[in-house]
């Protein structure tokens, strides 16, 4: 079966968050089940880009109301990633610092998602299915099936997977003219809330809606921004699908990124090797338990949470902890961390940005992973804290609630029910009484990192569900 994935990030490519890892990872796997995989991103000014080579496989023109680009679809011509990768290269629209946040970010998407059709409509071949990722790619399923030039596509079998449904791509009906033309007929299906709405759309157009984790799922129906009545009405045709870990990139035993490798049968060296290093770069004590966050300081994330609760838990055991963060996101989040070190300097360190070295290193040195999130569609971080034998500490939310399971039921890491302060330093308190039982402790470690999170069993409920619906066409 010939598979295409269409989405904003994909890495090494780009990155942003957790859809990045997923589009990177998923392809891989479901090739070497046997398929023809290709993975289309917008041909962003990257790293990676840079330092690879690229064929020319297309060109083209859009028109796009008033807006002309020409475009060119770029392949990688060695697919060292394991599937074949494609960049729709629109200069203009994506040569830019960020991936996001831009006032023509609408503009921007929907030229990438035109161009991709364009090419994929003239291609010899028809794909077998085209899975779409999140709203900058939600207005495919629709074009597929409503507009005149991509007629070739309607039988197509598409599929919307939702990482995060906060986010929807919502635009005005005064750009209703960007679209390719098609049977005015049909413009109710775009419509959602007086706008049109991207995501909305893909739930209503494609053939199959997944989310990235069973629990997702169960909470999307109830809290979607205003997409609850939607989800509810399309649950006959819905599935939540734990996402994966690439065990080739996250793999104690292999990660090249670490001091020291380390397995199931040896990571108490290897852990306290790495732990080691780890806090002799941020001046922290590596005899005392440490708790850290990775990730984007956002609300969504219990970003917000962290400086009080640091500042908490630092105080109240002041001689037992250390917290060490990286992250970036709202700068009076990041003013407030970096504030903290004007008291807590030695016990507590922070790092603004992003660094996957040190990310990788931070979950073989660390002890416990903190997760405080208002919303996690699935979350890999805890998954991959399990791998490297560190202790996550979660709220019960979305695909965390899948994943992480309370010491105290036998489980394999720390939960709790509130997104609040007093929620996360109840925790850490548990947590602290935890790694004063070194027995116990190692044998909540070792649990985690016997935990199967890889893609092989996950690429198989995908090609499930691909099979399900295009024997229905």
């Amino acid at each position: 079966m010939e598979i295409f994935h269409i989405s904003a990030e994909c890495y090494p490519m780009a990155k942003v968050g957790g859809l990045a890892d997923v589009v990177g990872a998923l392809p891989k796997y479901q090739s070497k089940a046997g398929h023809q995989l290709r993975v289309v991103v917008p041909g962003y000014d990257t790293k990676f880009r840079n330092d690879n080579d690229f064929d020319c496989a297309y060109e083209g023109e859009i028109k796009m109301g008033n807006h002309h680009f020409h475009f060119k679809v770029l392949k990688e011509i060695t697919d060292k990633l394991g599937f074949q990768l494609y960049l729709i290269d629109i200069p203009e629209q994506f040569y830019r610092t960020e991936v996001y946040g831009y006032e023509d970010d609408i503009e921007r998407f929907l030229s990438f998602q035109i161009a991709v059709l364009d090419w994929i409509a003239q291609r010899d071949e028809i794909p077998g299915i085209i899975n779409c990722h999140d709203h900058h790619t939600g207005l495919i399923p629709f074009m597929m099936l409503y507009s005149h030039k991509y007629r070739r596509l309607a039988n197509t079998a598409s599929v919307i997977t939702i990482h995060n449904g906060l986010y929807q791509g919502q635009f005005g009906f005064d750009k209703l003219n960007y679209i390719p033309e098609f049977d005015l007929s049909h413009v109710n299906v775009l419509e959602w809330d007086n706008c049109i709405n991207s995501l909305a759309v893909a739930i209503k157009c494609a053939l199959a809606v997944t989310t990235v984790s069973p629990n997702y799922l169960n909470e999307i129906n109830n809290y979607a921004n205003g997409l609850e009545s939607l989800f509810n009405s399309v649950r006959y045709k819905s599935k939540g699908i734990l996402n994966g870990i690439d065990t080739e990139v996250w793999n104690p035993v292999k990660d090249k990124m670490l001091e020291k490798n380390y397995s199931v049968e040896n990571f108490e060296k290897g852990k306290r090797i790495n732990k080691k290093v780890l806090c002799t770069l941020f001046e922290l004590d590596p005899t005392k338990p440490l708790f850290s966050f990775i990730g984007r300081l956002f609300d969504e994330k219990g970003g917000d949470l962290l400086p009080q609760a640091s500042a908490l838990a630092l105080s109240e055991n002041f001689k037992e902890i250390n917290i060490l963060i990286l992250g970036s996101g709202k700068p009076e989040i990041e003013n407030q961390l970096k504030s903290l070190l004007v008291d807590y300097k030695g016990n507590y360190n922070v790092f603004i940005g992003y660094n996957e070295e040190l990310a990788h290193l931070i979950y073989a040195g660390a002890d416990f992973l903190l997760m405080p999130s208002r919303v996690e569609p699935c979350g890999l971080n805890q998954m991959y804290s399990l791998q490297y034998g560190t202790i996550p500490i979660v709220r019960r939310t979305g695909g965390l609630k899948d994943t992480v399971i309370d010491f105290g039921d036998n489980g394999n890491g720390i939960c709790h029910d509130q997104a609040s302060v007093g929620d996360i330093c109840y925790s850490i308190r548990r947590a602290i009484q935890l790694y004063k039982d070194k027995e116990h402790l190692n044998k909540i470690r070792e649990l985690g990192m016997k935990t199967d999170h890889s893609w092989e069993r996950v690429c198989q409920e995908y090609l499930e569900l691909y099979h399900l619906i295009t024997d229905k066409i």
